[in-house]
């Protein structure tokens, strides 16, 4: 991912700190930042306690959630462009395990937001330096703003995550290496999936596309592949 503390090359970092240790075999984040992320009250001046302080259980979702955001090196098949000051790629729809989303709303419903899509331009003013409600918005228990705990997986970071079942490919946000043979980020098997589903599209498309404009050069196509891709 292109962001403003994104490492070009995923590679080992031993020194990841605390929710973000899972990604310390390959990570795309450094110790300093991962250390940032458990320990400043803001982050891209956004701040989770715009409604009082979150709840420690609560809390722990969202660093987890962001460690993923800095420190994954499996979002490539997920990633668009955007134009943000601290980044030019996002990951949208990534499909987050069910009992993951289960977890994370059990532990954060009872806690207090304003607005129901943390991401969207224009949701809360930040006219002061970070992140403060907007006036007609008042406080209210998650369970209050979102109407399920889908509803809210999928809706506060506008779309990044799409809940699925358990059953089906889906990641983690937290995990532990050592469960796994060689370290494995469990995570790795449903990008690598992804990314095969990606490239059997791209296949088909671009012999769709000779077999019926046949004059057409493959980049030409490819063109066309590209264009499909952005509707």
């Amino acid at each position: 991912m292109l962001g403003k503390l994104h490492k070009q090359k995923p590679g080992p970092e031993g020194d990841l700190y605390n929710e973000c240790t899972p990604w310390k075999y390959k990570s795309c984040c450094m110790g300093n930042t991962t250390n940032g992320i458990h320990k400043n009250q803001t982050w891209y001046k956004f701040d989770w306690n715009h409604c009082g302080n979150l709840s420690q259980k609560c809390k722990k979702h969202f660093v987890q959630d962001l460690c993923i955001y800095e420190c994954s090196p499996n979002l490539g098949p997920w990633l668009v462009q955007v134009s943000r000051s601290w980044r030019s790629e996002r990951f949208v729809s990534v499909p987050l395990c069910q009992s993951e989303c289960t977890a994370w709303w059990n532990d954060c419903k009872d806690d207090m937001t304003c607005v129901d899509n943390w991401s969207a331009k224009g949701n809360f003013n930040f006219s002061t330096g970070k992140n403060k409600c907007p006036d007609h918005k008042p406080c209210k228990k998650f369970s209050q703003v979102y109407s399920s705990h889908v509803d809210f997986c999928q809706k506060i970071w506008d779309g990044s995550w799409r809940v699925v079942a358990d059953s089906e490919p889906c990641f983690h946000i937290t995990f532990n290496p050592e469960n796994y043979p060689n370290n494995a980020n469990p995570n790795d098997k449903v990008a690598r999936q992804r990314a095969l589903e990606l490239v059997k599209l791209s296949t088909s498309n671009v012999n769709q596309c000779a077999q019926y404009e046949p004059l057409l050069s493959l980049v030409a196509c490819l063109v066309l592949l590209a264009i499909s891709f952005s509707d």
